[in-house]
């Protein structure tokens, strides 16, 4: 790197090296994907220009919206572990099992539309929250990392809501080869913004990223969280209870990531099923958080490019061109943005680093 050009860098805030950065990384994500379509015998340009033909339609932007909503809240669910360092792999399991115990609670609550749609919300954040205090508990009085707790948790908790549905909440009324549990009144379903296109459950997701901001990065407890991420041994010696924090910010976790499914059962579904509830939310939730840098405004773009890709997957499918390529673009954008936020991360550092050894230089000059 030459010295204008290092120079020029460094004039920039930090917050636009961060912004350039991921810029730069998606563009060589997808140069990485048009070499990719090129070696399988498919038109990288012509393929990216159906992208975005289909993608800039109304119809298509609503689909983006809809299919970024479970995306934004299981990222954010995400990024809370990742703002305390730790790392909640769970977030599926939890979902699930909060969408089980969600969808049930719902048909036997008699109230009105509001009351019912918050209840069973709560109720949604309660067990998500129930779920994810296991790993809690464990990590803090045996020492159990999270990471292999959570992984754990995730198969414990299919095979638990496997057998509180077959046995005990199942509705086979309909004599239907698509079970699912007993089908919720219409005072607990959340209602479309936009009928058949996109539901009201999008502007909870935007509500719970707004919270999220406000109390990681605009609060005392925020400070607190983010505080013991960087370093507990320093937390701690101010006074700040490290595994108070692991506790807290796993329930808070656990409960935004029972509200991921909310938008499939309360919205589209109206019950939970094995066949009716979508899976895998909890996964490409850590892609969208790592891809939006755990900040609420990054993890609602991110959310919305994987929508974006994903919603036009179907017409890329017609040109020729398999599903699979979509997800093997959203891999390659999130390793390589994750590479180069590393990288970036480094030079950040290592610029701070020069900048205050010049300062302490400047002020040994001057005395």
């Amino acid at each position: 790197m030459t010295a204008k050009r290092r120079n020029l860098l460094d004039a920039l805030p930090r917050s636009v090296v961060i912004l350039l950065s991921s810029l730069v990384a998606i563009v060589i994500a997808l140069l990485i994907c048009g070499v990719i379509l090129l070696v399988t015998g498919k038109d990288p340009i012509a393929a990216y220009r159906t992208i975005l033909e289909t993608g800039a339609t109304g119809t298509k932007l609503l689909e983006t919206l809809k299919r970024s909503t479970p995306l934004i809240l299981s990222a954010c669910a995400v990024a809370i572990g990742f703002k305390m360092n730790l790392f909640n792999i769970g977030v599926e399991g939890q979902y699930l099992f909060a969408a089980l115990i969600a969808a049930e609670s719902a048909t036997h609550i008699s109230a009105p539309p509001i009351v019912h749609v918050t209840v069973v919300l709560l109720i949604a954040c309660a067990a998500g929250a129930f779920w994810a205090s296991i790993a809690a508990f464990l990590k803090i009085t045996r020492g159990i990392n999270e990471v292999i707790s959570t992984i754990m948790l995730n198969f414990i908790s299919l095979s638990v809501m496997q057998w509180l549905f077959d046995n005990y909440m199942r509705d086979d009324s309909d004599g239907g080869l698509r079970v699912t549990t007993t089908e919720i009144k219409p005072s607990g379903r959340i209602p479309d913004i936009v009928s058949g296109r996109l539901n009201g459950m999008w502007l909870i997701a935007l509500f719970v990223v707004f919270c999220y901001w406000l109390l990681v990065f605009r609060s005392k407890f925020g400070f607190r969280l983010r505080s013991s991420g960087l370093n507990s041994t320093a937390a701690q010696t101010a006074g700040i209870a490290a595994n108070r924090m692991i506790i807290v910010s796993m329930l808070l976790s656990g409960a935004v990531a029972g509200l991921v499914a909310m938008q499939s059962v309360l919205g589209e579904e109206y019950a939970y099923g094995p066949q009716a509830t979508p899976t895998q939310f909890g996964f490409a939730g850590i892609a969208v958080a790592l891809l939006g840098r755990n900040h609420p405004i990054g993890i609602v773009v991110a959310a919305m490019l994987f929508g974006f890709t994903d919603s036009t997957s179907a017409v890329l499918q017609l040109s020729g061109i398999p599903n699979s390529i979509v997800k093997v673009i959203q891999a390659v954008v999130v390793i390589t943005v994750v590479i180069v936020n590393e990288a970036t991360s480094r030079y950040m550092n290592h610029r701070t680093a020069e900048q205050t050894a010049a300062a302490l230089r400047a002020e040994k000059v001057g005395v």
